[in-house]
């Protein structure tokens, strides 16, 4: 019998390397040598050794027993161990998740996964709301068209709602093992069952109402609550009241997306509302006490004497609410001085002795300052 190699030569590596360089090493050794790939004559020979070196030194005991010992340390440890798969993608093997995003599903060696119920799908709706609605929030009925649980068979599929009995194909488990030949070999893969689509179970006496799918579709009313302070294309999630789930999963949620009308008056900026009130000049020169809308309803302001046209105004506390709970917004008020086109003699007599008593002298305007005479005033220029 030939003398065995030092591990750490047939896996190209020094004795000080560390578990990512031995797996590093094991990986291109393997690759050079496989026999399906390698066109070496002594390839399957080459093969075995490193899968050997690599179980021997990948596992910290063994190769601390290696270093000490030598191969007397490890006897009885390398080899194949009876894996079909001679370590190349088998359980344990740094190529076994490369294998599995290949071909699919678990390698040879490893367990069958339960497959994880499959939850029902979402729906989502549009709701459409009034300005005042969206400020202070509403109950809505919205009508769905959702797939719900069979109400006869109570999703069993099965008539009667019987128990349907477990899939002959694969035992239950909902997945079956099959080989799969590459260019680096044979590899067993598995996937959902063909027989019972992974479920597990076997429809042998579908439900008469739902034909053995499970559930029915149905159009169903619900009420939903719209919170005060919600905005326009915000959405309004219902947990548990989408589609129901083929099988065991669970149900899926609804959305229901908030459109909101524009007002004629009043506009909106986050918890802001935003209107303009109308005043003759006689009011803005003298002052008035002014009704102005509000979301609340109408409410008394005192325009203060000598308000100009453009000025702006807060009324506190009356704008939208907080959707997390928090202070109520303010309403902004604009105020235009309306400036009348035709006059009757009266009041052109009273514009006149008005005009005479303030003087037709124009008074000039300072020029407003520009951004780069700004710039120059800061630095002094």
């Amino acid at each position: 019998m030939a003398e065995k190699r030092d591990y750490y030569e047939v896996l190209g590596v020094s004795r000080t390397a560390t578990a990512a360089e031995i797996k590093k090493g094991y990986r291109a050794k393997a690759k050079q040598y496989h026999p399906d790939i390698s066109k070496e004559t002594d390839a399957e020979i080459r093969f075995k050794e490193v899968n050997e070196a690599y179980e021997a030194l990948s596992n910290e005991e063994n190769r601390a027993a290696y270093d000490r010992f030598g191969h007397a340390g490890v006897n009885g440890q390398g080899g194949f161990g009876g894996d079909p798969f001679g370590g190349f993608g088998g359980q344990g093997s740094p190529f076994g998740d490369i294998f599995e995003t290949f071909f699919g599903g678990n390698m040879g060696g490893s367990q069958t996964r339960a497959r994880a119920p499959q939850r029902g799908a979402d729906i989502q709706v549009s709701v459409n709301l009034t300005f005042e609605e969206a400020v202070f929030g509403v109950e809505k009925e919205i009508e769905i068209d959702r797939l719900e649980t069979c109400e006869v068979c109570h999703g069993s599929k099965m008539k009667d709602g019987a128990t349907p009995p477990t899939c002959s194909a694969c035992g239950g488990s909902g997945e079956v093992r099959r080989v799969q030949q590459t260019i680096l070999g044979q590899f067993m893969t598995s996937g959902p069952c063909p027989t019972c689509n992974g479920e597990g179970v076997q429809i042998t006496d579908p439900c008469d109402a739902c034909k053995g799918k499970g559930r029915t579709r149905k159009y169903t009313r619900l009420s939903v609550s719209v919170p005060a302070g919600i905005d326009d294309g915000q959405t309004i999630r219902m947990t548990g009241q989408g589609e129901a789930a083929p099988g065991k999963g669970a149900t899926g949620d609804l959305f229901v997306k908030v459109r909101v009308q524009s007002h004629k008056y009043f506009e909106r900026r986050n918890k802001q509302i935003h209107s303009t009130v109308g005043i003759n000049v006689a009011q803005a020169a003298l002052g008035d006490d002014i009704e102005i809308d509000t979301l609340d309803g109408a409410v008394v302001f005192t325009i203060p004497a000598g308000t100009q046209s453009g000025q702006q105004f807060r009324l506190r506390g009356k704008g939208v609410p907080d959707l997390r709970g928090g202070e109520r917004g303010d309403q902004f008020v604009t105020v235009e001085v309306v400036i009348p086109k035709k006059l009757n003699k009266e009041q052109e007599e009273l514009f006149e002795q008005l005009s005479a008593s303030l003087g037709k002298d124009v008074t000039p305007q300072p020029k407003g300052k520009g951004f780069f005479d700004r710039v120059k005033d800061a630095i002094g220029v």
